[in-house]
C-alpha cells in the first residue's frame, strides 16, 4: 500500500525577507525584492539589476569560524532547512537517521566562490587557492550540511536539472516517502548566483533584463514589454513526510503532496519547446499522478520567468494540458517579485504555493501592464485575490530542456 505525504514545515530565504510569513505578506502586498545591483569590478555589466537577500545574516546558525567554509547557497539552504525543522517540531534524534533524508536542488553551485579563488589562482598561483574551495562548491554541499547538522544517515545528496532543479529534488523525495523507503526528509532547492560570472553568464545570453533605469518593474512576466528574467538568489526548503509518521507526533499538517510530473523536451539546450508540447506532458502526468481533472486544479504557481519564449510556451503548455479549464485557473508568477532563483526557484514556489493554499489568497503577477496577447491566461496582474484553494500545481522549467511539475492540496484526513 502507498504512502501518503505530507508537508508539515517551511523554511525559506529570499529577497522578500528571511521569515516565512514575512516574506509571505510582503509578496501579498505587492512589494518587489528587486533592486539595482552594484558589483563591485568597474566592469560595464548589461544587466544590473538582481533580487538579492539583503538581510540575510548566517549567524546565530553557523558559528563565525565556520562561515568563510560554507558557500552562501550553502548558507541559504542550512538556515532554511533550519527553520523549516523548527516549524515542524521533528526531533531528529529520536528518528531512525537511515529512514531520514536531505535531498536539495541547486542550478550552478558556488559561483562566488570559484571567482574569488579563480582571481587568487591568477595573481597568487596554486598555493594561494583555499583549501575549502572544493567542499563550497559542490553542488551537494546544501544537503550534506544538512545532514551533518540532524545526522541524516539515508539519501543525501543534490540534484542539478537548471532552474527545475528544486522540483526534481522534491519528486524524489515524494517518491522515497510513498514507496516507503524513508519517514522524514529535508528538501527544496538553493541558489546565490548573483555574481561577477552569474551575471556575466546570463547577460552574454541575453537572457536577462535590462531595465536598468526601473529595477522594481524589470521583471515582468506575461508583459508584452518583457524583455528577459531578473536573476535572484535564496532558498526554500520543506519537510516533506509520510503522514501516519507525521500524526504519530502530533504534528501540524500543512498540506498533502499527491503528485508530480517530469519530463524533457531535448529539443534545445537552453530554448523551451515553443509549442509547449513537453512541458504539458509534464503536467498532464502530474494530473494523472494526483488522480485530478483539468477542471480540479484552482491555481497554478507559473515557471513564469519574463522570457520572450518560455512565458509563451507556458502558456501554450497550459492551454494544452488544460482545455478550456485554462480559462477558469488562476495563475501567477512569484518571479514577478523576486526575480528568477534558478535552482532554488522551485523550493521558494512550493512555500509560496503551501500559503496560497492554506490563506485562500493568490499572490500577484506584479509589472503585468500589458499583457501580451500570446499569453491570454488569468495571471492575476499586480493585486493578489482571494479565492477558494483547495488544488494547486508549481511549475518549474529549466534550461536542458527539463520540466517538472508538483501537486499540492488541502489536507483531510
Amino acid at each position: 500500500m502507498s504512502k501518503r505525504v505530507v508537508i508539515t514545515g517551511l523554511g525559506l530565504v529570499s529577497p522578500l525577507g528571511c521569515e516565512v510569513e514575512t516574506a509571505w505578506r510582503r509578496l501579498r502586498e505587492g512589494e518587489s525584492g528587486v533592486f539595482r545591483w552594484e558589483p563591485s569590478a568597474g566592469f560595464d555589466f548589461r544587466s544590473k539589476i538582481a533580487g538579492q537577500c539583503l538581510d540575510f545574516a548566517p549567524t546565530p546558525y553557523i558559528e563565525p569560524k565556520d562561515v568563510k567554509k560554507v558557500e552562501r547557497f550553502a548558507q541559504f539552504a542550512y538556515i532554511a532547512g533550519i527553520r523549516a525543522v523548527e516549524q515542524a517540531g521533528v526531533d531528529f534524534s529520536r528518528e531512525n537517521p537511515f529512514r531520514c533524508a536531505s535531498i536539495v536542488g541547486c542550478g550552478v553551485g558556488g559561483l562566488a566562490e570559484i571567482e574569488r579563488q579563480d582571481e587568487k589562482l591568477a595573481k597568487s598561483g596554486p598555493s594561494r587557492v583555499s583549501p575549502f574551495t572544493i567542499p563550497k562548491i559542490m553542488l551537494n554541499a546544501a544537503s550534506a550540511h544538512l545532514a551533518i547538522r540532524y545526522g541524516i544517515h539515508g539519501p543525501v545528496y543534490g540534484v542539478a536539472t537548471a532552474c527545475a532543479s528544486a522540483n526534481n529534488a522534491m519528486i524524489d523525495v515524494y517518491k522515497a516517502i510513498k514507496c516507503g523507503e524513508i519517514d522524514v526528509a529535508l528538501t527544496g532547492g538553493t541558489e546565490a548566483a548573483v555574481s561577477k560570472l552569474g551575471v556575466a553568464g546570463f547577460g552574454a545570453m541575453r537572457a536577462l533584463s535590462e531595465r536598468n533605469d526601473a529595477p522594481e518593474k524589470a521583471s515582468r512576466p506575461f508583459d508584452a514589454d518583457r524583455d528577459g528574467f531578473v536573476i535572484g538568489e535564496g532558498a526554500g526548503v520543506l519537510v516533506f513526510e509520510e503522514l501516519e509518521h507525521a500524526k504519530k507526533r502530533g504534528a501540524n499538517i500543512l498540506a498533502e503532496v499527491v503528485g508530480y510530473g517530469a519530463t524533457t523536451d531535448a529539443t534545445h539546450i537552453t530554448q523551451p519547446d515553443e509549442e509547449g508540447v513537453y512541458a504539458a506532458a509534464a503536467l498532464e502526468a502530474t494530473l494523472r499522478s494526483a488522480g485530478w481533472n483539468p477542471e480540479d486544479v484552482d491555481y497554478i504557481n507559473a515557471h513564469g520567468t519574463a522570457t520572450k519564449l518560455g512565458d509563451v510556451a507556458e502558456t501554450a503548455a497550459i492551454k494544452r494540458a488544460f482545455g478550456e479549464s485554462a480559462k477558469k485557473l488562476a495563475i501567477s508568477s512569484t518571479k514577478s517579485a523576486i526575480g528568477h532563483l534558478l535552482g532554488g526557484s522551485g523550493g521558494v514556489e512550493l512555500v509560496f504555493s503551501v500559503l496560497s493554499l492554506r490563506d485562500g489568497v493568490v499572490a500577484p503577477t506584479l509589472n503585468l501592464e500589458n499583457p501580451d496577447p500570446k499569453c491570454d491566461l488569468d495571471y492575476t496582474p499586480l493585486v493578489a485575490k482571494e479565492r477558494k484553494i483547495d488544488r494547486v500545481i508549481s511549475n518549474s522549467f529549466g534550461f536542458g530542456g527539463h520540466n517538472a511539475c508538483v501537486a499540492i492540496e488541502r489536507f483531510v484526513d
